[in-house]
């Protein structure tokens, strides 16, 4: 028995660490796979001893410690029971209606308002005490400062950063975070610095708060899908949700099966680590009774079954990245979720300790963790030792292994310039909303920057030059070098809103590329008029840039690299410049969302750019102030085709948009004016 107390206290000290690195932004101390694996060990020994620690995770909901004046929740936030078996939800549910939605891998943020008015936000620290963040609230996206109802409302909802701006943070950014998990509690406790106001900064950094659960209200409601629909009506956009009427078995998992396809089709842009399930019944979720840490009828919540295979490392790989030379292991191929794996990121040299990583030989365990992440969880048979190289692979450089405030080991190079620092501006470069090369994603790029190809972007149209090293390496061939080279060829010309998009310029996205470029006649005439600018300020009177982007866009102009890197640039391409915003045009006042397939056009982005010009705006995401969505599918049962039938807002096809707001463009869109591509020309 003493051995077994005793056992415990280590699987709780080493839970707890974990989670509070983990709610914390300090990195992975261990994987969801782990901790959910140890925690239900803790589990097993309490019921079989008896005994329950006072610090078990079983008894306390895990805290995040962000920084700042703490405050007691006027309704305590308990965390949900877990389950990773749809036969627990079924027999949970037991026959009543339930509702299904993402369970948001974020940070929970309780919201207050008054009379209207937003009156405190406050993280949800321990369940009970959290950190009052009031004053960051304007710079997260989906908390306004008003609404339209009256009285005492309470709200809690998840602060979350989507997948596609946190690489667009990294790549702008030397800050390093290993998920947007971690990137969004960081940004909790940010402080002014210098002139760099905390809540522009936040800002920047896209979080936004999505509403998950109607805590309070002065209105009664006996539905969970009612108290949803109320809530964006009065100007809360809710978590998706479905609702399953009839939770026999075989609707819950086709339910389950649905919402995991989004996940594993990267449907859904927001990190998620499972469903939660919540009774629609509001009356009856109520009468569950406080077990530790869960209300036992508050919602369930559903974690993927992670599947596990056995593989053999074959190497380890240093690969590039911003701040540190990341370890990936290379082991041999195995199927996972329906894909062939064979690589998995090590994220840096502490990882590889934890698990016990050796060399080539070694036996490993292998996951995809929430549906996505290769990841490797556990070492069944070390075979010799890992080998930490002591130059860089891409430059040659002296290596260290520096130790950051949280104590994570990590591998440097000493090269302040060394191109392994620039692949997320390589990777923002070829990117959708970058120059738009296809077939060069970022395990591609690290390849060629690790074989001293491409030192800077502009070096990728020189890929030419190494034709016959690209066709003979794994995984390519002459089919794969032509296809490269095809797409390296179009990139030739694209708008110059979107190369300065490119050129990963702090603070400059497309709209304020497009304000900038709306003041001069080429973009070489905005670089020249920048990089001899007498002030910082020469672009703040620009509507919607001000002092902070006009600063960041000049001090990047007049960086001597930078001048060399555009000037080499601008004698590869031909960049298109935008059209004057048509403030009376045909979609002046209207805000469009598109999803689907387009036909009439090379790509969404193409729609979008019609509608801009024609004084329209286009959102990622369904809301109240949506005008019309767009997809070519009507009947679709997607999540956007759903919440537009919930707000009552029209869904049109593309046909319909161009009799109504575009019939004086050709139904055939053709691409971006494209160059004559001529063997010649690439040599490839």
């Amino acid at each position: 028995m003493d051995a077994k107390i005793v056992q415990m206290r280590e699987m709780v000290a080493q839970l707890n660490a974990a989670a509070d690195a983990y709610y914390n932004g300090r990195g992975e101390l261990m994987t969801d796979f782990e901790w959910d694996a140890l925690f239900d060990k803790v589990k097993e020994l309490e019921a079989e001893t008896g005994v329950v620690l006072p610090d078990s995770p079983t008894q306390r909901v895990s805290a995040d410690d962000v920084a700042g004046q703490k405050e007691p929740h006027e309704f305590a936030a308990l965390s949900l029971a877990k389950t990773k078996k749809t036969a627990d939800v079924v027999k949970w549910a037991d026959g009543r209606p339930v509702w299904i939605s993402w369970k948001l891998d974020g940070l929970t943020l309780v919201v207050t308002y008054d009379n209207g008015r937003l009156a405190k936000v406050v993280t949800r620290g321990n369940g009970h005490v959290g950190t009052n963040i009031t004053h960051l609230a304007a710079g997260i996206d989906g908390i306004p400062r008003t609404i339209k109802e009256s009285g005492h409302l309470v709200v809690r909802g998840e602060a979350v950063i989507s997948y596609a701006d946190f690489e667009e943070f990294l790549a702008e950014s030397q800050e390093t975070y290993a998920n947007p998990r971690n990137l969004a509690s960081g940004s909790l406790s940010l402080k002014d610095s210098g002139d760099v106001k905390a809540v522009d900064e936040l800002r920047h950094r896209k979080l936004r708060w999505i509403p998950f659960s109607l805590v309070h209200a002065e209105k009664e409601f006996a539905s969970w899908g009612a108290q949803m629909d109320w809530l964006s009506g009065i100007g809360l956009s809710c978590v998706e949700h479905e609702l399953v009427q009839s939770p026999t078995e075989v609707n819950i998992q086709s339910a389950i099966n649905r919402w995991t396809e989004r996940v594993t089709d990267r449907e859904n842009p927001y990190p998620v680590d499972g469903l939660v399930v919540a009774y629609d019944d509001v009356a009856y979720a109520k009468t569950g009774s406080v077990t530790g840490h869960h209300a036992t009828r508050a919602g369930l919540a559903f974690k993927w079954q992670d599947e596990t295979a056995q593989t053999v490392l074959e190497q380890i790989e240093w690969s590039c990245a911003v701040s540190s030379i990341t370890p990936v292991a290379i082991f041999s191929p195995v199927a996972l979720e329906g894909t062939t794996v064979r690589r998995a990121s090590l994220c840096n040299i502490s990882e590889c300790e934890r698990l016990g990583i050796g060399g080539p030989g070694t036996e490993i365990s292998v996951i995809k963790a929430n549906k996505i992440i290769p990841k490797i969880v556990a070492v069944t048979r070390k075979a010799g030792e890992l080998r930490i190289p002591d130059a860089c692979p891409v430059c040659g450089a002296p290596t260290v292994v520096r130790e950051t405030e949280s104590g994570t080991r990590t591998l440097i190079c000493t090269n302040g310039h060394c191109a392994a620092r620039e692949l997320r501006k390589f990777m923002r470069f070829v990117s959708k909303d970058g120059m738009d090369i296809d077939g060069l994603a970022g395990e591609t790029l690290a390849k060629f920057v690790n074989k001293g190809w491409i030192r800077t972007v502009a070096d990728i149209y020189r890929l030419g030059e190494h034709r016959a090293d690209i066709v003979l390496m794994e995984g390519f061939g002459d089919k794969s070098a032509a296809k490269i080279a095809a797409s390296i060829e179009s990139a030739r010309t694209r708008e110059a809103a979107r190369f300065l998009v490119a050129l990963s310029i702090p603070l400059c996205g497309i709209d304020v590329a497009k304000r900038l470029l709306r003041t001069v006649s080429s973009a070489q005439e905005l670089f020249e008029k920048a990089s001899n600018a007498p002030s910082e300020d020469v672009f703040a009177a620009i509507d919607g840039l001000g002092d902070m982007r006009s600063a960041a866009f000049v001090r990047w102009s007049k960086d001597p690299a930078n001048i060399a890197l555009v000037k080499d640039l601008l004698g590869q391409v031909t960049l298109v410049m935008p059209t004057a915003a048509a403030a009376g045009g045909s979609c002046a006042g209207l805000t469009f969302v598109i999803t689907g397939d387009v036909y009439h056009f090379p790509n969404r982005n193409a729609l979008k750019e019609l509608i801009e010009a024609k004084g329209g705006k286009v959102t990622g995401s369904v809301s109240k102030s949506t005008s019309f969505l767009i997809n070519n599918d009507l009947s679709s049962t997607s999540g956007k085709n759903k919440k537009a039938a919930e707000l009552g807002i029209q869904v049109i096809s593309e046909d319909d948009f161009m009799e109504r707001f575009a019939s004086d463009v050709p139904a055939e869109m053709p691409a971006s004016p494209q160059p004559e591509m001529t063997q010649a020309a690439f040599d490839f």
